[in-house]
Formats: C-alpha cells, structure tokens, sequence
C-alpha cells in the first residue's frame, strides 16, 4: 500500500516538474528570440536611433503681467509670438540651411549670421535666436519645409500688445530684448539673450513684478532638433497683474485735447495723490518697439522737434510763470508782509534801478490787493511783494510747496526742477544774486524751473487745505489668481507752511480768476462746477530758424499754464496743464484743463458752449477736422 502511494505522488511531481520545465524553457525561447530581433534584425536601427535623438531642456517663457487702468479696462495684454531660433548643433551644414532659411522666409540672411555672431561662446545644443516675432507667413514656410531645415526651431511665447496705443506710452513705456549691460545687472540675473524686458515706463519700473518666472520641458529631440517627446514640464509662472490708478477714458480725453500740439496736462485726485491721466504730447507707439524699430523710424523720433519720446510731464521742466504767485502769495501772507487790505497801485511797470519791469497789462490794474492782484494776475503788485520778501525765503516757501525736487512718483527719470538761491546762483555762476533778479523769480520766470507733475500737486495741496501727498501711479499689485500683493494707500508728506486763515484767501484768488469778469480765466469757468485755477504764460528767449528761406525769423511763441482744482469746495480733481509755444495760459491752456474737470466730474461729449470748442475755432480735437 505505501509503495502505491509513493508511485502516485512520484509521478504527480513529476508532471508538475515537466510543466515547470516547459515554461522555463520556453520563456528563455522567447527572451533569446527578441534579443535576437532586437540586436539583430533591429539593432542597426535602434543603435542609429540611440545616436541621434537626445534629452534636452527647453525653456518656457513666462507670461507677463497684465496692466489695467483704474476700471480695470485692459491696456497691455499679451499675444502669441512665433520666434525663430537656430541649435548649431543640429543645423549642419551651417551655411546650407542658414541660406536655406533665408530663401524660404525672405527674412535677411545677414541678420541671421549678425545674431550668430553676437551669440558666438553659446553652447552648441542652446538655442540662438534669429528673429523674433516673425509673423504667419514666415512661420508657414518654414513648417512647410521643415525636414529641410535641421536645427530651425519655432517657439511660441508671449509677446506685449498695447491695447490703446499710443495712448498713455509714457506710463506704459514699451519693451525690448535685454541688453548685454543688462544681463550683467542681478536686477536681471534670471534672464537670457533673447529676453524682452521693460525699458521705459510701468513695464521697467515695475519689472520685477511683471516679469513672472520661467518655466521649462524636458524633451525628447531627434536629429534635426525636432520636439518628439515631452517626458516632463515645470510650469511657469505668470508675472503679477497691476492696476493703475488713471483713467483710461480721461487719459483719451486729454490726449484728444492735446493733439498736435507739444505740451502735458496732469490731473490727480488732491485727497490721495492718486495721478487720474498723465498726458505728455505728441506721444509714439509703443507696439513698434515691440516688433522691431527701424533706424529710420528711431531717428524720426529722436530727431523731432516736439520730443515724443520724453515724457513731458514729469521729465519735462518750464518756468512756471504765473502759476508761481500761488506760492509767492502764500508767503507774503504767511510772513506778514501783506494782509487782505493790503494794497499796491499798478500803472503797468514798476521802475528798479536802471531798469523798467513791466506788467502784462500794459496801462496797468490801478490800486490792486492780493485777491485782485492773483485774480488779474497783476505782475507789479508781486513785483514789489518780491522785493520785500528776497529770494531765499522765497525759494524757502516753494520748497515747502515741493518744488526743486522729485515728487518721488513711482515711474523712473523724474526731474527735479529748479528753486534758485542765492547760494546756488554763486557756487553755479560764481556770480553774486542781484535784486533785480528776484523780481523775475516772483512771477515765475528767471531760474524757476518746475514739471507740470509738480505744479498739480501745488494745485492739490491748495485745494485739499495743505496736505502734501506722494503722486502714484500704481493702485494695486495681483497674483494671476487674484490674491493682492501690494495696494497703495495715500503716503502724507508734508503740509503747507501756510496758516489755514491765509491759505483760505489765496483759494479765494483762485476762485476769482475763473468765475469773476476780468479774471484771466474768466472764459474757461464751468457751469456746472465752480472751478479754480491759475493761468501762466512762459516767456521763451529765442527765436524760429528761417524755414522760408527769407531771412526772416519770428520769435518763439510763450509756453501756456494753468493749474486749477475742483470742485471749490472738498475737490475730487486736480489738474496741470502746459502746451509749448501755446502763448497765453487763458486761451490755449486754461481750455483744455477746464473740459478735463468737466468730463471728470460729468462725462459725456463736449457741450457746444464750452470754452475747448471757443479755443479749437469751433471744432472739438480729435472729433473733426
């Protein structure tokens, strides 16, 4: 019986053994069978593959910031750009498929070996850039013969589009590749050749925020360089949305205004120091930075007699004229050297020394006070408070009105202007002040020398009752999904050195000038709205070069001022306004500042009766011919 048994379970292992034995077997058959295809049959091929495809890491550009006006309209968005780049390593031979490459895209072949050259060091698998932005057409030819063009890799990346260009281009300012100087900079130290970044404007000052951070791929390339594979992806992230503070429907306004003409106009909400329109005429596109200038097209600009490219706003400076006796007036208040019953009688120039001064009126203003004086804007009643007062507690005063300095607005290359002293004018020109000089000053002339920015915040602090703000620009920084990283808050930096008693009656001069007959401004007042305001006009030594060929030339016309709030009481708006060679502040200026309030505060078209239409001949700018 147990020899039965051990028969039985001898023959089941056995089987068992046979199957197991099978299966080794034949799974070794199968193993030996597929190294043989694939060192073998394959194994040429497969070596070949192994010698040409390669791992590499490709770069993803980072999607810039977007920026947005105060109603969060949209005024620099992104596009796609189609970019050309070269891998050497892959592109032999070199000069068959850079002339290839030329052929097929009627792209300039020397641009392609300058761009080589510049990049002559760069590692031989790296991408060099040839061309960027290179439009559809272009790109459809090279996708058309791209088996014929090894190394030529197109990559898509954001590109800058400026929604309302060239509208607000000195806030903005516009983008270019990165500099060599630039790439030395660690203020750029994550970017490479190739790379746009801001070079004027928002986009450079805000740089750091818009910018976001490159991503990258690991990828899978065969022989011509060609993607065949994504094995991994870092997604970049998206540079900070910022929103300004301006509005993008009074920056078009006072632009309209503006048109064909040189000159800034400002305005700025007095209880913040927030700018509302920054405006500095004739303006330039910013998109054509983007897609490459040409030099013709970059000397044009640069060679223009009105500046497009300065921002005249705050880069800009002028005598302030008689803008400046907002400040001359609050002084000889505060000082104590005239009252509101104090009086001074104008035949129309006041004699000093061997010279005669005149005032703008010519048979003079008659026995004039300070709120006549500021009304009529009388030259001889400050003639004689500037004789009192002297030039260094003058400059004293407009100093403490924030003149002779930057604002510290949060845009790059801000002007300081001019406040003269007699100390300066000595360690300038080694020349002693004289006192006649000083009558110059106290109207506005002479060194005086201010950026229309400065003059609407002397405008703001007047019409808030003394209280100096920092002007920004930037309202408020966001992540792309919205979490806020940075929002301005009104920034105090001073007040007026004048006593609420005093400052209360050079307001009520301001309001004078625009609501009551003879007032310089009495042709631009509001209806609807009691404005106040300033006019000034510039004078401006020279004379025009003979463009006729006659041998006559015609001397240069004045520049025009004026500087205004409102409303009277509790102002919401606060505006400068300039326009080069524009000759009387009443006429050219005050205009333009008086329908900037009124759209402001009421909006709509121009109402047929408003002063803008008397000083355009009838005509709204840039609504006819």
């Amino acid at each position: 019986m147990t020899n039965y048994l051990d028969n039985v379970d001898n023959e089941w292992f056995s089987g068992r053994l046979s199957i197991t034995l099978t299966v080794v077997v034949a799974a070794f058959v199968v193993l030996i069978a597929r190294l043989f295809y694939l060192q073998v049959i394959i194994g040429k091929d497969l070596r070949h593959q192994s010698e040409i495809n390669s791992i590499r890491i490709k770069s993803v550009d980072a999607p810039r910031g977007l920026i947005f006006d105060t109603q969060h309209r949209l005024l620099a968005d992104n596009r796609p750009a189609y970019n050309l780049s070269i891998i050497v390593k892959d592109a032999r031979p070199l000069e068959q498929t850079i002339g290839k490459l030329a052929a097929y895209t009627g792209l300039d072949e020397t641009l392609f070996w300058n761009r080589l050259k510049a990049a002559k060091g760069t590692r031989a698998y790296k991408p060099v850039l040839l061309k960027a932005d290179i439009g559809r057409e272009a790109l459809a030819s090279i996708e058309v013969n791209r088996w014929d063009l090894p190394g030529i890799v197109v990559s898509v990346s954001p590109r800058r589009d400026y929604v309302f260009s060239p509208s607000a281009a000195h806030i903005l300012g516009y983008m270019g590749e990165v500099s060599v100087e630039e790439l030395k900079n660690e203020r750029f130290g994550d970017c490479k050749t190739g790379d746009f970044v801001g070079k004027y404007g928002i986009e450079r000052a805000r740089e750091h925020w818009l910018r976001g951070q490159r991503g990258g791929q690991q990828v899978e390339v065969n022989a011509t360089g060609q993607v065949v594979r994504v094995l991994n992806t870092v997604d970049a992230i998206p540079g900070h949305n910022v929103v300004l503070s301006i509005d993008q429907s009074l920056q078009l306004r006072g632009e309209q205004l503006l048109a064909g003409q040189a000159g800034a106009a400002v305005a700025v909400d007095p209880n913040t120091g927030q700018i509302l329109a920054m405006v500095s005429s004739p303006s330039f596109d910013q998109n054509a930075f983007i897609s490459g200038l040409s030099h013709d097209a970059w000397n044009t600009l640069v060679s223009d007699p009105k500046r497009p490219l300065e921002n005249k706003a705050i880069q800009a400076e002028y005598p302030p004229a008689s803008t400046y006796k907002i400040i001359a007036a609050a002084a000889g208040l505060e000082e104590g050297l005239i009252d509101v019953h104090t009086t001074a009688y104008c035949p129309g120039f006041l004699k000093f020394g061997n010279r005669t001064y005149r005032c703008w009126k010519r048979w003079g203003h008659g026995e004039v006070d300070v709120l006549k004086a500021l009304k009529e804007s009388c030259d001889v009643y400050f003639y004689k408070l500037g004789q009192e007062l002297g030039v260094d507690r003058l400059a004293w005063y407009a100093s403490a009105f924030g003149l002779g300095e930057p604002t510290g607005v949060d845009l790059d290359h801000e002007a300081g202007g001019l406040v003269p002293t007699a100390a300066w004018k000595k360690k300038r020109i080694g020349v002693s002040w004289q006192k006649g000089e000083t009558l110059s000053i106290v109207i506005g002339q002479g060194f005086n020398l201010t950026t229309p920015l400065q003059m609407a915040m002397v405008a703001a602090a007047v019409g808030n009752g003394g209280t100096r703000y920092r002007p920004k620009i930037v309202k408020t920084i966001r992540t792309a999904d919205g979490k806020t990283v940075y929002e301005s808050q009104p920034e105090v930096v001073g007040r007026l050195p004048v006593s609420q008693e005093n400052l209360n009656l050079v307001r009520e001069g301001l309001f004078k000038v625009v609501n009551e007959i003879h007032g310089t401004a009495w042709r631009s007042r509001l209806k609807s709205v009691a404005m106040c305001g300033k006019t000034g006009t510039a004078q401006v030594v020279g004379r025009r070069e003979d463009s006729d060929g006659d041998g006559e030339v015609e001397p240069i016309k004045d520049h025009a001022w004026f500087v205004a709030y409102a409303p009277r009481e509790n102002p919401s708006i606060a505006v400068a306004v300039i326009v080069e060679h524009g000759e009387h502040g009443s006429s050219a200026a005050a205009p333009v500042a008086a329908e900037m309030i009124r759209f402001y505060l009421f909006g709509g078209p121009i109402p047929k009766n408003s002063p803008v239409l008397k000083a355009h001949g009838g005509v709204a700018p840039g609504e006819g011919d």
